[in-house]
């Protein structure tokens, strides 16, 4: 399976610290890259963590506030300044279109690139399906599979959207099996792609040398309180990033201003099933991290967890 693993660019909510950039998170999967909630300084944290205009294929910001979405600007400009190949595709509130036709002309520079927007509405939905490597999601064992993009509401002071990425159930193939019925090289494509192969007389099916592979699953859960589509967004996720603006104490806060704490999203989260947990978006008042960490494991998620830091990298958990 090509890299599949999410670039950690910055986890202050809303203002910047001396160790916290704002917001800024590019998920690689497979040949594609999608950043989501370039704030202020994403540019430059671009650089410190490698990755390259020519990475991104598509931009998805949650909801326009400053944290989540003024990064926007510059890095619409180098895409543009570098003339990254491909089309790149962005996704946001289509009531904030006002605020995304402004960063994206916020001052002049020269338009290179193909930048397409499909701003999100309503209760959200499928956003796009995007075919893997050769154009096929389907039952092939090994290579990129693809992806469905869906968004669906949060709840929060202004509209938000939250993500997440499935990618096709497939078949991963056992090679005793291929050994057993004789099925080598070549052959093993084409029984990929036809799903039977008739060898030494018999019908072999794609069934009987494979095993069902459950396609990964990842969503991203910015500024919101408790509400269904966080909870619909976590379902069964293998890496679920989210956000844990406060610590317990202060849950009054959270409810108020709409986020969640430490507590709130990793309860979430069990109870979603999530394999690995990724808590970000972290209140300036707060210096400890590993504060979020004790919280979240008396709040009963048993999975892997991760409090982010600036320009780390996480993994997607491997197929179970």
């Amino acid at each position: 399976m090509s890299s599949r693993e999410l670039v950690v660019l910055g986890t202050a909510s809303q203002v910047p610290t001396r160790h916290r950039n704002h917001n800024g998170y590019l998920l690689r999967w497979d040949g594609e890259g999608i950043l989501f909630d370039p704030g202020e300084g994403t540019q430059r944290q671009m650089l410190r963590a490698g990755v390259a205009a020519h990475d991104i294929n598509r931009i998805c910001i949650t909801h326009f506030h400053g944290d989540h979405s003024l990064g926007l600007a510059g890095v619409v400009q180098r895409i543009n300044l570098d003339r990254v190949p491909h089309p790149v595709t962005a996704h946001y509130p289509a009531s904030g279109q006002r605020f995304f036709e402004r960063l994206r002309y916020a001052t002049a520079y020269r338009e290179t690139v193909s930048l397409t927007e499909a701003p999100v509405a309503g209760e959200g939905g499928v956003l796009a399906s995007a075919a893997g490597a050769g154009g096929s999601t389907g039952a092939g064992g090994t290579g990129a599979a693809g992806y469905t993009l869906e968004a669906r509401k949060l709840s929060h002071p202004v509209e938000s959207y939250g993500y997440r990425l499935t990618e096709p159930d497939g078949r991963r193939m056992l090679p005793e099996q291929l050994a057993a019925h004789g099925i080598r090289g070549p052959e093993i494509g084409r029984l990929q792609r036809e799903g039977a192969l008739v060898q030494e007389g018999r019908t072999v099916t794609l069934e009987e040398v494979s095993e069902a592979r459950r396609g990964q699953r990842f969503a991203f859960v910015m500024d919101t309180r408790l509400c269904e589509g966080a909870k619909e967004l976590a379902q069964g996720c293998d890496l679920l990033v989210i956000e844990s603006t406060f610590l317990d104490e202060d849950e009054p806060l959270a409810i108020e201003y709409g986020h969640l704490t430490a507590g709130q999203a990793a309860r979430l989260a069990a109870e979603a099933g999530v394999r690995h947990l990724v808590l970000t978006h972290f209140s300036q008042r707060y210096g400890d991290p590993s504060d979020f960490e004790r919280q979240a494991r008396a709040a009963g998620f048993a999975g892997e967890l991760t409090v982010a830091r600036d320009l780390m990298s996480v993994p997607l958990p491997k197929r179970r």
